[in-house]
């Protein structure tokens, strides 16, 4: 039961992450933004998680204090964040949003993963991959809402977003912290994220994660455009409900790789997603250049393997710490993966405009990074 909660607390939590880019098109015209600008509102989460990541890996307060009331708390204020963007009238002050939004985010996703393993110690990776696939579908969620908006409200779409985040607070609220975990906090050192990285295992598992992190988020932002460039006729709503799909089709491929790591473990479902991102990344280039229905099912396939890894890099770094460090190197190693995302984002949405669909290419270091870090050999297996 605990890890349903937790698992449907992040997925209407996460709901905040991409409200911007679900109504970029009425962005455009309320604020007169130019198409670059959507990497400025994207990035400012990502830089916002890295904040705020860094700040709760470093203090080590996930550890220290009762993380079910610090994810509650950023519920709060990210819906509060959220809410607040249609009175933001600009880019700018929507971007300073966007950047409390995504400190907030950080006291949700990492902590909420903290939660898990410690509510399900025995099966990490079963209960990471459902929690993981609930923050794919809460992040395409935006999508969603924008497509069933009232009247075509966009407004709606945001607002809708924050009620489920205030929901997920609630949630976990009241499930609270796992009995046993309570127990080691006092033992975790002030700088307990830092000191993960002395451990082997943790240090390759976590290198593994950020290069899948250079690659996902990317495509996750382009996906629109490259669901548009594919599909041009279809309408407003089409596409909306079309990225949704595309995004949201990795959570039954998190849930998917969770089933199959029982049998596989957790590295070998990690570099079955890396190696199935290397292949997109290196084909989409030829495939893209031609519209077209099948087009949209390979970019389905391509956000299906970006994501079905990412639970394992988390249940790989959690099983090389001992259970005091585990909060807070989950969450630094959250922080450094987001500021890679951002660096990432800053650098190829713009590219978007100039190189087309080979814009792909320049994913691709991601996932073989991904791959060299998996093959050490301190690397768990399970």
């Amino acid at each position: 039961m605990p890890i349903a909660w937790i698992a449907l607390a992040e997925l209407f939590g996460t709901a905040l992450w991409f409200t911007p880019n679900a109504v970029i098109g009425d962005l455009e015209r309320e604020w007169a933004l130019a198409a670059p600008d959507l990497g400025w509102l994207t990035g400012a989460v990502q830089v916002g998680f890295f904040v705020g990541t860094l700040m709760i890996g470093l203090s080590g307060i996930a550890d220290r204090r009762d993380a079910s009331r610090l994810f509650a708390a950023c519920c709060l204020l990210g819906a509060l964040s959220n809410a607040a963007l249609p009175w933001a009238g600009g880019l700018w002050p929507a971007v300073a949003l966007r950047l409390i939004t995504g400190m907030a985010l950080a006291g949700i996703y990492p902590v909420g993963m903290k939660l898990m393993v410690g509510w399900a110690p025995q099966r990490a990776g079963l209960g990471l991959a459902w929690l993981v696939g609930m923050l794919v579908v809460g992040t395409a969620l935006p999508h969603l809402l924008a497509g069933v908006s009232l009247g075509g409200n966009w407004r709606g779409a945001l607002w809708s977003a924050s009620l489920l985040a205030i929901v997920a607070g609630g949630l976990v609220w009241r499930l609270g912290e796992a009995p046993g975990v309570r127990k080691t906090s006092r033992d975790t050192p002030r700088w307990a994220g830092p000191s993960a990285f002395r451990i082997a295992g943790f240090r390759h598992a976590a290198s593994a994660y950020f290069g899948h992190m250079w690659e996902l988020y990317t495509l996750w932002a382009l996906i629109p455009l490259l669901l548009a460039t594919a599909l041009p006729e279809l309408t407003k709503t089409q596409l909306a409900f079309g990225s949704f799909a595309l995004i949201a089709i990795g959570g039954p491929g998190c849930w998917l790789g969770g089933w199959l790591s029982l049998r596989l473990g957790s590295r070998r479902i990690a570099q079955i997603g890396l190696v199935g991102s290397a292949a997109c990344c290196l084909l989409y280039p030829w495939l893209g250049l031609h519209g077209g229905l099948w087009v949209a099912l390979f970019l389905g396939l391509w956000s299906l393997f970006a994501v079905i890894d990412s639970p394992h890099f988390s249940a790989l770094s959690a099983r090389a710490c001992p259970p005091s460090l585990v909060g807070s190197a989950l969450t630094l190693q959250n922080a450094i993966g987001f500021a890679i995302s951002a660096g990432s984002l800053a650098w190829l949405l713009p590219a978007w405009s100039s190189l087309g669909a080979w814009v792909a290419w320049l994913m691709l270091p991601g996932p073989l990074l991904g791959l060299w870090a998996l093959a050490r050999k301190d690397v768990a297996s399970g």
